[in-house]
């Protein structure tokens, strides 16, 4: 081996190295974000009085979703122009919120199919951020395609609301749990080819590592929402 090779091959092993220590930051503030949730709805669950605020008030129900879709907008709009702790504040107290109003599943599934589904969620999702991290395929023009279907998604999830059709709920669902399996392997490989190598410890390095729990914290609680549908069980 020549030591241009030599060289060429320690560098490919500095840039996997740096890599492999992003990822993991980035999910382990996405597990973190997780746990937050998890814990709020599990407490709220346990509340009558806390259930009663914010499902017998519509004002405070869609309060929350709309200060959600906000904060997940900001971050995602302004997050270099804040600094690190902020970003993580805003990361964490989203994560929060998402807890407040994702407590209601506790009401309509059994505790056992929701343990059951969150474990085959992980499943799947370690598998498919497993295969975007490490697949030498360019999953770009695949993201676009499943960017458009979320659009699809989305409106005719929208449109549903008033239709109430069983056959497009189910349709929706199935789409859904397709959409975000694609996306969690498209979004591992993009946050894993988005790092600044070089940058770590920086205040740079971690806002790209809380947008990229973000990211995938997203993907998680949506394909976890979709297969709840198709696996939960009714508490009635």
């Amino acid at each position: 081996m020549n030591e241009r090779s030599f060289v060429g091959n320690q560098r490919q092993a500095d840039i996997e190295a740096e890599q492999a220590r992003f990822i993991t930051k980035v999910f382990g503030w996405m597990a973190f974000a997780l746990a937050i949730t998890g814990g709020v709805a599990f407490l709220v669950a346990s509340s009558p009085a806390l259930l009663q605020f914010i499902f017998g008030n519509r004002f405070v129900f869609f309060g929350l979703i709309i200060g959600e879709l906000i904060m997940v907008g900001y971050l995602s709009a302004a997050v270099r122009r804040m600094s690190a702790a902020t970003a993580t504040m805003v990361f964490l107290l989203y994560a929060m919120l998402n807890g407040l109003t994702l407590s209601f599943i506790f009401l309509v599934y059994t505790a056992t199919s929701i343990t059951g589904t969150f474990l085959i969620t992980a499943g799947t999702f370690a598998a498919m951020s497993a295969y975007g991290y490490f697949t030498k395929n360019d999953l770009t023009k695949a993201g676009s395609l499943l960017f458009m279907a979320l659009i699809g998604l989305v409106i005719a999830s929208a449109v549903n609301i008033f239709l109430r059709s069983p056959m497009m709920y189910w349709i929706i669902t199935y789409a859904g749990i397709l959409i975000f399996v694609g996306l969690t392997a498209y979004d591992t490989q993009k946050i894993k080819e988005m790092n600044i190598i070089g940058n770590e410890g920086t205040e740079e390095d971690h806002k790209e590592a809380i947008m990229g729990a973000l990211t995938l914290y997203l993907d998680f609680i949506n394909l976890f929402l979709y297969l709840l549908r198709l696996f939960g069980r009714s508490n009635d």
